[in-house]
């Protein structure tokens, strides 16, 4: 009965580790690296102006967020003091996922006063321009209305709630716009009414201020009326009748739908503090979208908002509508890149290591133990299969990624699962010297030597658990590969060494022989 479930066991563990072994090369999952093993990028910020320490902690969790809903395997977002660093390892896009960290500012909703494409040669004319202004200064760039380029934020955008139907709002016909002279504006319907003033800082809710966006759309908007902090952390990217969208829902009270619907009401009446019907939503000096207001009152607690978005534009929308308030102002004080070159040569290095260190430990074994050295052998394959399966499906789903501390911490598991062979071996010596069986030598030995095992994998375990605790940073990455590869040896020299080595103590071929160095007493028939 002992030998079938011995057997049971030794089968069930190599099936288990082979088939999600197998899998995961099915799958095409495997370790993700970290910055040092791959390259990547690391980005300091530096906190502008006053804060306090609450909103510095709110600050670097958003920012975390932010990072995780790029996909980044295994970010570091370390808080030294007021300095945040991040290190992202082997972005797909990096630029991407910098401009997303560079975003620290505040979300505005800013009305849009006016629209178009800047002009910087005022001598010609822009596409829908028939007109000029022979008083232009040509040392200013002009603003000319003109029907938004396909795509763009003001291009057949528009909010609605989740259940209206949308519609788009023609821009008006193309007019030509006086220069923006001294920091000023003058109204598009009307060249002759005095000119708006134009401040200076693009970050300023309370100014009227000229941005652009990324497609090189200029707006003039207003002071802000609102901040992303209307908007609950839900925004999701979805697609509805057969066109991608953004919904997001609204807070309750005077800081969430009232104050939206407030702005809703003036873009969709165009009033004088929106004459246009756009609502521009800003991040950092730039206009990140600019839909147009469908309803004048939202009360069914979302807002939809949709138009000629890709896939892409219209989950970046949901990302900074989920994450865009960030309480603290940070600027980027440094920028670097690890080279993809220099991380292969740090992951040659460290794979050369690692398999000379562990080439030479079983040859020390083999050299001493002889022929049971091989239950060492087949025991650490097992264990650095199943070690693989575990990390690939982690950096699938968890966004894990393998760094150099990381396979430091697993070269010194080899030397905890090698301990606990030496300890179980020496155990059967001490048996068989006294006139064991080989047999009753095993059992015998394995019963006091799981004692010792467990605690030693314990203590590497619980050590682990207070580094990965209490420390940021690379420690982090050691700590969780050593406590994970503890547990590991501990499953391993259960379900795999105890089985193994009792069979093979049962075999009839090495009763009487010479085992571990020592020769073995035949049992009596």
């Amino acid at each position: 009965m002992n030998k079938r479930r011995h057997i049971i066991s030794l089968v069930l563990l190599v099936v288990i580790v082979a088939s999600s072994f197998t899998a995961n090369l099915i799958a095409g999952n495997k370790p993700a690296l970290g910055l040092d093993l791959q390259g990547g990028a690391s980005v300091t910020l530096q906190p502008e102006g006053a804060f306090d320490k609450a909103n510095l902690d709110v600050a670097v969790e958003i920012i975390r967020a932010r990072v995780d809903s790029i996909g980044v395997a295994e970010p570091e977002i370390i808080l030294q003091g007021g300095t945040v660093i991040v290190n992202l390892p082997g972005v797909k896009d990096q630029q991407q996922a910098l401009d997303i960290i560079g975003r620290t500012g505040e979300l505005l909703l800013r009305p849009v006063l006016q629209t178009g494409m800047l002009n910087e040669n005022p001598s010609t004319t822009i596409a829908g321009d028939t007109t000029q202004d022979s008083t232009q200064d040509t040392k200013q760039p002009a603003v000319t209305d003109t029907v938004p380029v396909a795509g763009g934020p003001g291009s057949s955008r528009h909010i609605n709630t989740s259940a209206a139907t949308s519609t788009t709002v023609p821009v008006s016909a193309s007019t030509t716009v006086p220069v923006l002279d001294s920091a000023t504006v003058a109204p598009a319907d009307d060249a002759a009414e005095p000119k708006v003033e134009l401040g200076e800082d693009p970050n300023d809710p309370s100014q009227t201020v000229l941005l652009l966006d990324k497609q090189g759309i200029a707006y003039v908007v207003g002071p802000a009326g609102a901040s992303g902090k209307v908007f609950k952390n839900d925004a999701r990217a979805d697609v509805q009748t057969g066109e991608w969208t953004v919904v997001v829902s609204l807070r309750d009270g005077a800081d969430g739908d009232v104050q939206w619907n407030k702005m809703a009401a003036d873009c969709f009446n165009r009033t004088e503090l929106c004459p246009t019907g756009q609502l521009a939503m800003v991040l950092d000096g730039t206009v990140i979208s600019a839909p147009t207001v469908n309803e004048p009152e939202f009360t069914g607690g979302s807002v939809q908002i949709s138009g000629s978005f890709t896939a892409d534009e219209a989950r970046d929308l949901a990302k900074i509508l989920e994450f865009g308030a960030v309480p603290v102002r940070f600027v980027v004080s440094q920028a670097q890149t690890v080279s993809a070159t220099l991380g292969t040569d740090s992951l040659r290095a460290a794979i050369i290591s690692g398999i000379v260190g562990t080439l030479l430990v079983l040859i020390l074994l083999i050299a001493y133990y002889r022929l049971m050295a091989l239950f060492v052998v087949a025991g650490m394959t097992i264990s650095i299969a199943l070690l693989w399966s575990l990390i690939s499906v982690l950096s699938r789903t968890n966004g894990l990624a393998l760094s150099l501390s990381g396979i430091a911490g697993i070269i010194v598991s080899i030397g905890i699962a090698v301990d606990s062979y030496i300890v179980f071996f020496e155990r059967i010596k001490d048996e068989i010297r006294v006139g064991k069986t080989l047999k009753n030598s095993v059992i015998r030995s394995f019963e006091s030597a799981w004692r010792t095992i467990v605690a030693a994998d314990t203590v590497s375990f619980l050590c682990a658990a207070v580094l990965w605790f209490l420390t940021v940073g690379s420690v982090r990455g050691f700590a969780f590969f050593l406590g994970i590869s503890a547990l590991t040896d501990l499953v391993i020299t259960y379900f795999f060494t105890r089985s193994a080595v009792l069979l093979f103590a049962r075999s009839k071929r090495v009763q009487g022989k010479k085992i571990l160095g020592i020769q073995t007493v035949k049992p009596e028939v």
